[in-house]
């Protein structure tokens, strides 16, 4: 029990000392400078290798993968390095004659231009070494600033220095440690052509004060002993040991290590010899001009052309009226969009006040009926017509008063108001109802000819309509819906039949 315990309280440590270890990570990642490395435009493939040398030279705190498309502009970088902590731009562009290359201050500038006159990618300079030095290890650490004569008197070039440093996270002398030091990036201003040459080294500490020989032992690296007397000629001769090996260390590169740092033979306070070797890319550039902003403010340096303080007082007078053009046409703009706003809103008003008058126009018309369906003038047409097919199919004068009877429906509703109030419900019979066609019906009374006292009905006779039938609606068939006559026999007095038809 007692073991179980002491092992649930260490991992209890390891995984508090763990969270503690990955805060203090997170902390530290956030507070260094990290980077974009990308080409605006059409670059060509050499420079789009220099681009991805770059991003590897600025590694660890560098988007490695980042793609950039046709369509993106400026500002889409600029959206989505703020929530990344990005802080400095370095931008590659190409034209017909020249390489240039931009470095960007975010959020708000400065923005420094700069010409590449001569570059050289890492495969060339690697090509042309007997040995190199580099490995993954080197790069899992970013790597150390050198700026070499960055001290000279002028606003550019201290700009230019502070820029500089600032793209690289800063180091604490009393607390890094050495073995972290993989790498360094070499920046040399020369005051005469104005030109700064980047370099980027591998670095490798090797200790001083001993033989080759002995330095072959202390690497596990046995030379050959055959031609040798005695074991003291190894260690003051070195002999059989190849000229690459002999490297040359003098008082410039020597010195007495703070830290033990990782190597054979490399202890503290010992004397040890620096070695840099250079792995690329390389770049000689030129600075051409430094802009406010992200290449959008006023111009504080160019290299080329010099203007009087008159003259740049008129451009920041023009850009200012420029700039009151542009407030006073976003101000109308926005005037002219409240109007048609304003206007579109009254209108969409007037069509829905229209709508709803018509709506109701259109409910007034269904729910009231024609008063004037008896007396009007359409309805004394319409039973003239019905008149004269009467003389036609009879040849006789109908009574007096007969097709205004006929022309209500049951209820004594107008028949023209039924059509349109009724149309799908006339076309079929209802369930209850029964078809007219045949001279019985089942279960009923044949119809049987008008008697001379029967002043009721003027087809068949009489016709009883119960409560149910009476209250349904009928459309006869014939022409343009006025009722057909079947002439059944040669008196002047035949009975007449009612067909209704088929819907």
């Amino acid at each position: 029990m007692d073991k179980g315990r002491i092992h649930l309280g260490q991992t209890k440590n390891q995984k508090k000392a763990r969270s503690v270890a990955n805060h203090v990570a997170e902390e530290t990642y956030g507070s260094v400078p990290h980077s974009f490395v990308f080409h605006r435009g059409q670059v060509g493939k050499n420079v789009g290798q220099l681009i991805q040398d770059m991003r590897r030279t600025m590694q660890p705190f560098t988007a490695e993968s980042l793609k950039v498309r046709k369509k993106n502009v400026l500002k889409d970088f600029v959206a989505i390095a703020g929530p990344l902590g990005v802080t400095h731009f370095m931008i590659f562009g190409k034209t017909e004659s020249t390489v240039n290359m931009r470095l960007a201050r975010l959020p708000k500038g400065p923005m420094l231009y700069f010409k590449v006159l001569k570059y050289c990618l890492v495969k060339d300079v690697v090509s042309s070494l007997k040995k190199h030095r580099m490995h993954e290890q080197q790069f899992t650490h970013h790597p150390l600033l050198i700026l070499n004569n960055f001290g000279v008197d002028g606003m550019h070039v201290k700009l230019m220095s502070t820029m500089f440093q600032n793209m690289f996270p800063s180091i604490n002398v009393h607390k890094v440690s050495l073995n972290n030091i993989k790498r360094c990036v070499l920046l040399n201003y020369n005051p005469t052509t104005m030109e700064i040459d980047f370099r980027h080294y591998s670095l490798k500490v090797v200790p001083v004060g001993m033989s080759r020989g002995v330095k072959k032992l202390m690497q596990e690296k046995f030379p050959n002993m055959s031609k040798f007397e005695d074991i003291s000629e190894l260690l003051m001769k070195g002999a059989n040991l190849s000229e690459s090996e002999a490297e040359q260390d003098g008082e410039h590169n020597i010195t007495e290590l703070p830290q033990v740092y990782s190597g054979r033979g490399n202890m503290a306070s010992q004397q040890s010899a620096v070695r840099l070797t250079e792995i690329g890319p390389r770049m000689t550039l030129q600075l051409t001009k430094i802009q406010e902003g992200m290449g959008e403010g006023n111009i504080l340096y160019h290299s080329f052309i010099s203007k009087s303080e008159e003259e740049i007082q008129e451009i920041l007078n023009r850009k200012e009226a420029k700039l009151k053009e542009k407030e006073q046409r976003r101000q109308k703009q926005q005037q002219n969009i409240a109007e048609k706003k304003e206007k579109k809103e009254e209108l969409k008003k007037k069509s829905l006040q229209g709508i709803k008058r018509k709506q109701a126009e259109a409910e007034e018309d269904s729910e009231v009926e024609d008063p004037g369906a008896q007396d009007g003038q359409t309805a004394a047409v319409e039973s003239d017509d019905e008149v004269e097919y009467y003389r036609q199919a009879v040849g006789q004068e109908p009574d007096e008063g007969e097709y205004d009877r006929s022309r209500k429906g049951p209820g004594g509703q107008h028949r023209d108001k039924m059509d349109k109030k009724q149309k799908k419900g006339w076309n079929k019979p209802r369930d209850g109802e029964k078809s007219f066609g045949k001279n019985t019906k089942p279960g009923g009374k044949p119809f049987r000819a008008k008697k001379p006292f029967d002043r009721d009905s003027k087809f068949g006779g009489k016709k009883k309509f119960d409560n149910k039938n009476k209250s349904k609606n009928f459309k006869s068939k014939g022409q343009k819906g006025k009722p057909t006559f079947k002439k059944s026999g040669s008196g002047p007095k035949q009975g007449f039949k009612q067909r209704k038809g088929k819907g």
